[in-house]
Formats: C-alpha cells, sequence, structure tokens
C-alpha cells in the first residue's frame, strides 16, 4: 500500500484536538508543595489548524502539549484527540493512537550514532512495512524537507537547522494527523527559524496536518500561527485569532509579549531619557498613532494636513502584516493651533486609528 502523504480528512474546520477541563500536578521530594503546571485547561483546536501555545518559563504550556499525546497523564480532564477520549484507552490502543501525533524538541533529540536515514526511519522499526517501503518513505521524507543529500550523514555533521529537519522527518515518518512543536525553534538563530517556520508552514499546507506550536517567542505566535492561547501559572489566561491577540490584547502578560515583536515601545524609554528627538517644543504634541486594517494604507497623514492644517512629522514607526491584515502604528509630532491638534486627533479617533498622547510642550 503507498503512504498517504494528503491529509484525506475531509473539512478542515472539524474538531482535531479538544481539551476539556485538564489538570497536572507534580509531587516532588524536593519540596512539600505540589506544582500545578496545568490547571483547569480548555481547549479546542481544530483540524488543519497552526495554533500556538505561548507563555514565560514556568507557564505550563510544555507540560499541556505533553498531555495532549499523555507523555504526561493529566490528573483529571478529557482528552480528545480525532474524536478518540485518550484517557480511556488501554496502553495497547494509547501506543496505536500515539502513531498519529508526532513531536519534535528543543535540542533535537536525535541518535549520535544513527545516520540522518537511520534516525528518520528509526519510527517505522516496527511498523511492519518492507525494508524497500521504508527506505522509500525515507527517501520520500528527505526531499519533503530539502535534505535530500544528506540521508548518509551524521548528525554530528549538521547545522541546527538540518538538525530539526530531520527531527521533523522523523516525526513526520509515520504519516501523522497532528505535530506537536515543543520550543522547537528556541535553540536556533533568527535566521534558521525563520526557514524552519516556512518549513513548517508548508508542510501544513501541503499535508493538511495540525501543527500546535509551544514557544516563549511572540515573534514566532505573529509567523505561523492561526490562533493562540496565553499561558500563565498553568493557565490560559486569554485565547483567540492572531488578529485579535495583537489588536485588541486584554491581559497585561500579552501585552509585554506583543511589545517584543515591535520597535514601537522604545518610545518609552526615550521619554524616561528626555530625548531631544521626542521632546515637543511649545504648542506640539507627540502622540502614538495605532493602525489596524483597511486604514493603514489610507492617505490619512497628507489628508489631515491639509485639511487641518497641522504639520505631522513621524518620529519613527512600524507596520507588519498580520493575518493578511496591515497593523502598526506611528509615533507622531503634531505642530498647529491647539484647536487644529484636537481636531485633527479626533479625526484620526473616527477613521478607526487609536491616538495616545504622551506628551504636551
Amino acid at each position: 500500500m503507498p503512504w498517504n502523504t494528503a491529509s484525506g480528512r475531509g473539512c478542515r474546520y472539524n474538531t482535531m484536538i479538544q481539551l476539556n477541563r485538564v489538570t497536572k500536578t507534580f509531587h516532588t521530594t524536593h519540596t512539600a508543595h505540589a506544582i500545578h503546571a496545568v490547571k483547569n485547561v480548555s481547549l479546542t483546536i481544530t483540524d488543519g489548524d497552526i495554533f500556538g501555545v505561548i507563555g514565560f518559563s514556568g507557564a505550563g504550556k510544555s507540560t499541556l502539549v505533553r498531555c495532549i499525546n499523555l507523555l504526561e497523564r493529566p490528573d483529571s480532564g478529557e482528552v480528545f484527540v480525532d474524536g478518540q477520549d485518550l484517557m480511556l484507552l488501554s496502553q495497547a490502543q494509547l501506543r496505536a493512537a500515539r502513531k498519529k501525533i508526532g513531536m519534535i524538541f528543543q535540542h533535537f533529540n536525535l541518535f549520535r550514532s544513527r545516520t540522518v536515514g537511520s534516525n528518520i526511519a528509526f519510527p517505522l522499526k516496527y511498523s511492519g512495512k518492507t525494508k524497500e517501503a521504508i527506505k522509500g518513505r525515507v527517501k520520500e521524507l528527505l526531499k519533503l524537507v530539502d535534505l535530500e543529500d544528506k540521508e548518509f550523514t551524521y548528525p554530528s555533521q549538521l547545522s541546527g537547522g538540518q538538525k530539526q529537519r530531520v527531527g521533523i522527518a522523523r516525526a513526520l515518518a509515520s504519516n501523522p494527523s497532528i505535530l506537536l512543536c515543543d520550543e522547537a525553534t528556541s535553540a536556533l538563530d533568527p535566521q534558521t527559524t525563520g526557514s524552519i517556520l516556512s518549513l513548517l508552514k508548508e508542510l501544513n499546507k501541503k499535508l493538511g496536518i495540525t501543527i500546535i506550536i509551544i514557544t516563549h517567542e511572540m515573534v514566532v505566535i505573529k509567523s505561523i500561527c492561526n490562533r493562540a492561547a496565553v499561558m500563565d501559572q498553568g493557565v490560559v489566561i486569554e485565547e483567540g485569532s492572531i488578529f485579535d491577540l495583537f489588536s485588541s490584547p486584554r491581559e497585561q502578560i500579552t501585552r509585554d509579549f506583543i511589545a517584543t515583536t515591535s520597535h514601537l515601545n522604545k518610545i518609552y524609554d526615550l521619554l524616561a531619557e528626555d530625548s531631544p528627538v521626542v521632546r515637543p517644543g511649545p504648542g506640539q504634541i507627540l502622540a502614538r498613532f495605532s493602525y489596524q486594517g483597511r486604514n493603514t494604507v489610507d492617505a490619512l497623514i497628507s489628508t489631515a494636513s491639509v485639511q487641518f492644517n497641522v504639520k505631522l512629522n513621524i518620529i519613527f514607526g512600524d507596520l507588519d502584516i498580520i493575518q493578511e491584515t496591515p497593523m502598526g502604528g506611528l509615533i507622531i509630532m503634531l505642530d498647529g493651533t491647539a484647536e487644529a491638534v484636537s481636531r485633527t486627533m479626533d479625526w484620526f479617533t473616527e477613521k478607526g486609528v487609536r491616538v495616545e498622547v504622551l506628551k504636551r510642550g
């Protein structure tokens, strides 16, 4: 039977993973206190989605992802994967279910004494496939991750990005429906991280595979995910589409993570230093203009300048594309009469631009 390289699962909006009130507590001999790693977490992840879980160290995100394949068995709750409650399965049934859940790790976890090809083939060792079929699958996977010339190379001869590509290929060996990525890019430099994220996005599109990304880097979430959950102290404190999280974050931790992806927040350091760059003169106002959606492409600056006879000097700005929607902001010095400046800011607000006055001259 040929290997299936397409998802073939029908509607992409079916639920693939459903966590209901999942709790996981650790008890150690080193402390009298229990560690509540995951507390009553419920999440729904759709088939074919790229879903992110972000949090600082100790937030419980890695424990949560290991609860999905029951590498960590929850103390309570339900874990449904493709309609099946893993908590109710026997050990034999669970081993079979795990074959549909691939996993890649921060430090690659490759066998140093095995070649790249042998590492990729390892999960297929007891699959019942012939040596010829396994060899063919290995070559297929090497092509998929762009490592066709590395089959007989050893991990010590590879770069970090190449090692992670081997890890991805190995995780895909059994043609899983789900790929769990636990801090998969944390050990890589930014350029290599970008190439791995591009590969994951391509695999999601080509194979229809559901991907869960665990990370402490908001730039990773922004680059690849469709939806995400923010964790803190074992609890999901916020969840939504990437656009909603970036445009209307409810929690301070979410805002802190978002701030790491933009240089606009350096304005507050400049203000604290009383830098001449952001020091308004008499009658001037320094303001932050936050854009999202269609209004970023409208000629609002030039229109306002002419309409209200106000000078709008752009100090610096930042514009990004979040889920195909422009989003970002500008730091602007407004110069004009008090009435003209006030009318200008009201006009921008009416156009859907959020205006924050930072300093008055």
